[in-house]
Order: C-alpha cells, then structure tokens, then sequence
C-alpha cells in the first residue's frame, strides 16, 4: 500500500523525531523538588532514581522478574549497550522498517562484524515476521520512529523461542502495549512520548536476557560505560537506581514528572 502524508498538521508544532512536546500544563515550577547541585550517588539522588525505576514499571506494567536500568546516551545508548553485550552467541537476524532499524543493521554487521541475515522493508512496510526465526536474536524497532510503521501484535514471536529479541520500543514505550512475554530487551528514551529531555536512556531485561549476560562474554572488548556484569553476575546496583555515568537530576525530575 502506497505511503500518504497526512491531510492535517498536529496542533502543537512541538513535535520531532527528537525531543517532543512537554506534558500539557508543563511550567518550570514543576521540577522545584529537583536536588540540584546534589550527587546522584547521594541518597537523595538514589532515592529519586529508585523512584523513576519503580514508576516505570508501575505505569508501563513491566514484570517483577524483569530489570530496569537507567542508561546514559538516550535509547542509542541503551540499543548499543544490548547489541555490544549480548550478540554473538547465536545466529541473528535484523529486522528494518526505517531509519533506525538500518542504523542497528549498520552497528551489527559493519561495526560488530556479525553475519546477520538482514530483511528490510521499504518505508510504510513492514517485514513478513512469519518469516523471521526466533530461534536466533532477532533486533527490531517496535514502531519506526520515522516512518511510524509499527509491529501489530506479539502473536509471531513463538513462548519457546530459544533466541533472544532486542526491541527499540523507543516510540512505542508509553504509546502502546508491550507483550512482555515475547520481549527480552526493550529500550527507549524519556524524549519521545512523554515529552521528556534528552540523553538518557532506558534499558529492561527479561531473566532470559541476563541469563545470556551472566553465561556469554563477547569476543569484542566492551568500554566501561557498557559493561553490565563483573566476575560473570549482573551488576545489580545499574538496576537499583546507581547509574554507569553522571545522570542529570533536573532530567530525572522531568521524568517523574510526567510519570506521574
């Protein structure tokens, strides 16, 4: 079906690929309770990290068994520490619908050098996901930031896959329902549907997916501000609100504000 541009313009011309529109009502005043000038390791700024991470999973209904980390470079940050970190143990198969997709496809195949099979679809199209086998890891966009195409439903992803799958779920995190069950990585970023500000990130793993971190150690070196395990665990502390760099508290008042 061919791809048409919308007959009408949003209301709000705040609206990007980039940082978007603010929650309505948005003034300064609501990030008063922000501890400026304070270290996130403090217990002011843990606190109020713990508290973005339990809100996100209250408000996007994310699983208890499932961990949530906050990622410094927006959600390429967060994609790019999934791929670094776990591909390689299988064979993988990369899905793209758009811009983004394609920068996954370039990441893996030119930067990582796997031999991915990739499958593509032009702009408005979506791959055949009957075609897709999840028993390698599979790397996806939920819905294309850019062209807006979306995956329907879980239903093609199989319970009992034996790979893993990898979704930038970026513009699709607050808009849409998530299946949870069929998901094993899922990033995005506060900027997108909630209006938040840019350069942080979000990370959520399924058991499964730090099952592979804690039995897999990629033949790649990893730089520091990827590295989610020491001496072959989790390190537990990223998902309780200790963060690999310097987040900024403003940012994350901005989010518990429109968490909440």
């Amino acid at each position: 079906m061919a791809f048409e541009a919308p007959a009408t313009r949003p209301a709000n011309p705040r609206f990007s690929s980039g940082p978007c529109a603010k929650i309505p009502g948005f003034t300064l005043d609501m990030l008063s309770d922000a501890p400026l000038g304070r270290s996130h390791r403090a217990a002011v700024g843990k606190a109020k990290l713990a508290e973005a991470i339990d809100l996100t999973r209250e408000v996007l209904g994310v699983p208890a068994g499932y961990r949530i980390g906050i990622v410094p470079a927006s959600d390429t940050g967060a994609v790019e520490m999934a791929l670094w970190s776990l591909l390689g143990q299988r064979p993988v198969e990369m899905l793209a619908w758009e811009s983004f997709g394609e920068g996954w496809v370039t990441d893996v195949v030119k930067q990582l050098k796997i031999h991915a099979e990739v499958k593509k679809a032009p702009y408005g199209q979506i791959v055949d996901l009957r075609t897709v086998n999840f028993d390698n890891d599979v790397v996806f966009t939920w819905n294309g930031t850019t062209s807006g195409v979306r995956v329907p439903h879980g239903d093609a992803i199989p319970a009992n896959r034996q790979g893993l799958t990898i979704c930038d779920a970026t513009s699709a995190a607050f808009a849409m329902d998530l299946p949870w069950d069929k998901l094993d990585v899922v990033t995005f970023s506060w900027q997108k549907v909630l209006g938040g500000e840019g350069g942080h990130g979000v990370l959520i793993l399924s058991p499964r997916a730090v099952e592979r971190l804690e039995h897999y150690t990629p033949a790649w070196p990893l730089p520091k501000i990827f590295r989610m395990t020491k001496g072959g665990k989790l390190i537990e502390g990223i998902f309780k609100g200790e963060t690999i760099n310097t987040p900024s508290m403003l940012c994350v008042e901005d989010y518990l504000v429109s968490l909440k």
